[in-house]
């Protein structure tokens, strides 16, 4: 075979080869659903028995879900997960919950690494703290209150909530 013949050759294997790519990319893409963003459906409330189990998934300096979707009343079993290097916390409460533990835990802004200092706020303006280390999980069962008032998920470790690591509660269902 002289180079001329071997190189039609080596054309006819390249493009019986891409011939064949592009057939399986046309197919794959031929077969996905183009009609949107497909909604998720309203979550079904949790009860005291059966409660409905919600992700936290803390970072630097940001949380997953970029909502958390709440039912008023609902019982749910919360997992908040530290993915993070840093310690993280998640609370849970209303813009004065978040402003009380941001006051409380900006005096221990010098404390050395390590777990977060002993802190509180006023009674009344606790709302729901999860302390969570580098790497951990803690799950808690909590009860959503009414959905009078709008709640945020804060992180207060110092210079956190600064750096943006916040998310709202979005009140759905009944």
């Amino acid at each position: 075979m002289d180079l001329r013949q071997t190189y039609r050759a080596r054309w006819r294997v390249d493009h019986s080869l891409f011939a064949l790519l592009a057939v399986a990319v046309a197919l794959s893409v031929g077969g996905c659903d183009s009609g949107g963003p497909t909604v998720t459906p309203t979550p079904i409330a949790g009860t005291r028995d059966h409660p409905r189990e919600v992700n936290i998934i803390a970072r630097e300096y940001a949380f997953a879900p970029p909502i958390v979707d709440l039912i008023p009343d609902e019982t749910v079993l919360i997992h908040v997960v530290n993915a993070g290097l840093d310690v993280h916390e998640a609370v849970i409460g209303d813009m004065a919950v978040q402003d009380a533990w941001e006051v409380a835990e900006a005096a221990v802004a010098g404390a050395p690494p390590g777990p977060t200092p002993l802190v509180s706020v006023p009674p009344g303006q606790a709302g729901l703290r999860v302390v969570v280390q580098s790497g951990q999980r803690v799950d808690v069962l909590w009860t959503v209150p009414d959905a009078t008032i709008p709640l945020i998920v804060g992180c207060h470790i110092p210079g956190h909530w600064a750096k943006g690591m916040q998310v709202p509660v979005q009140f759905v269902g009944p």
